[in-house]
């Protein structure tokens, strides 16, 4: 219980919203449109920290191609309402309102042009045209539910507010200040928690393997990634500590400890039909040589290391050899030993579970005001500016009722 007894009388608005990130910023300016007076609070010395380092400082904040099949959820119909209600045309028209000048960098990942605190810049007009306010370096001690609302104690004073939309994040990224304070706010108020993990995050590797890889951190190539049922052809990148790129941040969403990742090394054609072709063309070409053609000197070696195999001219491979080669340097199979864990992770799978929320409003069903927004709910994009796209989305749902 808030403890009131020195009569400080709280400060009254019509919606409070915990944490001034991109789907907090978003229902703020949403709520505040409507005429709400809508207050934010964050623990954090300034607003939109993960949207300023995201995007390395570009700020990837949609994608063409968003729709409810790019997300990960306990519920996988619960995204299909906000996102065809706010879609990626909205929030590009709001880039465009403002000037911001962007481009598709890939498989329809749009980028500002210049700096992600473009799209920082744009909420916060945003908020300041629907008289929103904002309050930083403000943390949430309690939340007091009561017949009128709620009461929330933060180290600035006490607000009261009718309505109260809790988009905290998840635990990703834990330096710039994420913490389970939002699910701790769900427990509070008896909702379930969908187990929470480390998703769109680089692979660890035992010693002995980095060992072998020694010469390769830096390296990179188009694989095709795939574990259970996910799959996805993106660029792999060779790190101190293991793996990483797209195809690996993708595939990780998919990953559980002990499992083997599959990569398939030459995803745009079959070996073993290539090098035969090599072969009747070029039969004097050392094999080295031809799959420098591929892949860079370094990743050749590894490659011929890791299977034991000493190049030669093709016309001395036979046929049976040939289609033995060519099938084991299509495909890498590994378990890795591990990830990075939150420390690095773009994103947080799981979370409050879908089921006791409206897929409408965000609303709480069992809880009445109490609303639930981006990345603390058990929604998880792809890479690729997914995620971004449900905090808008999400935000605006709860912004429009709330």
């Amino acid at each position: 219980m808030t403890d009131v007894s020195n009569n400080q009388l709280p400060e009254r608005v019509d919606v409070v919203i915990i944490g001034a990130g991109a789907a907090g910023l978003m229902c703020a300016a949403t709520a505040g449109q409507r005429g709400r007076s809508a207050l934010v609070l964050d623990h954090a010395n300034k607003v939109g920290k993960k949207i300023l380092m995201s995007g390395g400082g570009r700020c990837n904040f949609t994608n063409l191609y968003t729709s409810a099949e790019n997300f990960y959820s306990g519920n996988p119909h619960f995204c299909k309402s906000a996102l065809a209600r706010y879609s990626q045309w909205d929030f590009i028209a709001l880039v465009e309102k403002y000037g911001i000048a962007y481009h598709e960098k890939a498989l329809g990942q749009l980028f500002c042009d210049n700096k992600s605190k473009d799209i920082v810049d744009l909420l916060l007009a945003e908020c300041r045209a629907a008289k929103a306010q904002i309050r930083t370096r403000c943390a949430v001690s309690t939340i007091q539910f009561e017949q009128n609302g709620y009461l929330v104690e933060t180290n600035l004073g006490l607000v009261h507010c009718e309505s109260l939309v809790v988009a905290t994040g998840g635990l990703s990224i834990p330096t710039m200040g994420a913490t389970g304070f939002g699910y701790d706010i769900a427990r509070q108020f008896g909702l379930d928690i969908v187990p929470t993990r480390a998703a769109l995050v680089p692979f660890t590797q035992h010693k002995r393997q980095l060992q072998r890889q020694d010469s390769l951190p830096g390296s990179s190539l188009a694989v095709t990634a795939s574990c259970g049922e996910g799959s996805f052809h993106e660029q792999m990148l060779f790190t101190h500590r293991g793996l990483s790129g797209p195809a690996v941040l993708q595939i990780s969403s998919h990953w559980r400890e002990g499992q083997a990742v599959t990569f398939d090394l030459a995803p745009d054609r079959d070996l073993v039909d290539w090098l035969r072709h090599c072969r009747q063309g070029s039969p004097e070409s050392h094999l080295h040589s031809v799959l420098a053609e591929l892949w860079s000197k370094k990743l050749v070696q590894f490659f011929l290391q890791r299977l034991d195999i000493a190049s030669r001219p093709l016309k001395q491979f036979s046929d049976a050899e040939l289609q033995a080669l060519g099938a084991k340097l299509q495909t890498w199979k590994l378990v890795p030993d591990g990830t990075e864990g939150y420390r690095t992770a773009e994103v947080t799978l799981g979370g409050v579970d879908t089921d006791q929320v409206s897929s409408r409003t965000m609303e709480c069903k069992t809880q009445s005001g109490l609303y639930f927004v981006g990345e603390v709910l058990d929604v998880t994009g792809w890479l690729g500016g997914f995620n971004f796209q449900w905090a808008w989305a999400s935000g605006h749902a709860a912004g429009e009722v709330a």
